[in-house]
């Protein structure tokens, strides 16, 4: 596989913007439009997906092997669309259609034959991914809303509970559609630990313009039901029983996934008197965002191994802690601990940088990437790295 004709034919191609994928979906809708109900109707969010993920995929191309764990997950993901193996056949004659359009001469039997090899292994990884979850999962889990909670003017805590046993980490994250928006699927992470009840609490925050949060803020309901797929990402997750100390850094609702890290360690105390001594920043702007300030200050009571610090950093009033959340995590004590990062691309990124300017070592810095969400409603993760969906 000739990985640098892959990518250099592949960045003449995005030179082109948003062209590309507006011609690859007309396409697919032209030739087979049996398939156009399987996607949202607004397709803005969607034609962006397309080219991140088909881009990053392309550009470890020389590394695909490396890179396993992306695409499985693609293929698995993409099961909650109804997408069968047969489906990819006519991905793959659009993708080609496509590259023909925009490279013009350039497209010539020899890089004709390296996209389709690469697009043939990339197929079958993701058809394999997909039949063998298949086997022991559904395609997804139908579940009942149990609670809504408007806890501030701009965000929702929801409980779910699916119908079917479902399984995830303390960490992980899920994607959910709900009646208002068929078709759009968004990603939360679920704000505690597995119960025996089954039931799951996600925190929503709306973002402004976006095309699914501001329904689960404003019109999602009890009693509704809504889907959710399969339990995604480990890089917020820890080992039952692992003793090393950890600093959470969470900002806004980037708190839901630590929450259920923290629920996991406090589960651990309770059964064994043992925990690692856990600190957990939260930054906001302003102090009213502050959604779990009760249920924190009172955990920090009541357990020995937990500290909980507020920092807000929009509010010259605010008497506690002020500033930006990485800033004032990068004052800690850092020897010996693992830090855990979640919140909004901005905060992600600049926590990053003061940790490892005051000596952190990246391999102890936690945060998840993700390559799934819409760009409109990066509600409970970052979306820094996140590549999106081919579908």
């Amino acid at each position: 596989m000739d990985a640098y004709a892959l990518q250099s034919s592949w960045d003449r191609v995005t030179k082109h913007g948003e062209q590309v994928a507006l011609y690859f979906y007309s396409h697919i809708f032209v030739s087979n439009p049996e398939v156009r109900s399987m996607f949202p109707l607004s397709m803005s969010n969607q034609r962006d997906k397309f080219v991140s993920a088909l881009g990053r995929i392309v550009s470890h191309a020389d590394e695909i092997e490396k890179d396993t764990a992306f695409i499985q997950h693609l293929g698995r993901d993409h099961r909650k669309y109804a997408v069968v193996a047969e489906h990819y056949n006519a991905v793959g004659a659009s993708l080609c259609a496509t590259l023909k359009h925009f490279l013009g001469p350039e497209w010539d039997e020899d890089l004709a034959a390296e996209w389709t090899a690469a697009y043939q292994v990339i197929a079958r990884m993701m058809v394999e991914a997909a039949e063998n979850s298949s086997e022991s999962t559904p395609d997804w889990w139908d579940a009942d809303v149990v609670s809504v909670e408007r806890r501030t003017m701009d965000l929702t805590l929801l409980t779910v509970r699916p119908r079917r046993a479902f399984q995830f980490l303390p960490g992980q994250s899920l994607s959910m559609e709900i009646p208002q928006r068929p078709r759009l699927w968004r990603y939360f992470s679920p704000a505690n630990a597995p119960r025996s009840d089954g039931s799951i609490d996600l925190h929503v925050q709306q973002i402004d313009g976006g095309q699914v949060s501001p329904s689960v803020v404003r019109n999602l309901k009890q009693g509704d039901e809504v889907k959710l797929g399969a339990p995604v990402g480990d890089r917020l997750t820890r080992q039952h029983n692992d003793q090393r100390d950890l600093l959470m850094i969470a900002g806004g609702t980037g708190l839901a996934p630590l929450l259920a890290v923290l629920e996991q360690i406090d589960n651990e105390w309770a059964r064994s008197g043992r925990a690692p001594h856990v600190q957990l920043l939260h930054g906001v702007r302003m102090p009213w965002h502050l959604y779990e300030r009760p249920r924190l200050r009172e955990l920090a009571q009541t357990r020995p191994w937990f500290d909980y610090t507020e920092v807000v950093s929009a509010d010259a009033s605010y008497p506690g802690t002020r500033g930006k959340v990485g800033t004032v995590a990068a004052r800690q004590e850092l020897p010996g601990r693992m830090a855990m990062v979640c919140g909004g691309p901005q905060m992600v990124a600049h926590t990053l940088e003061r940790l490892s300017a005051a000596g952190m070592p990246t391999e102890h810095i936690k945060y998840e990437h993700f390559y799934y969400a819409a760009a409109d409603d990066h509600t409970a993760h970052p979306a820094f790295t996140r590549s999106g969906e081919i579908k």
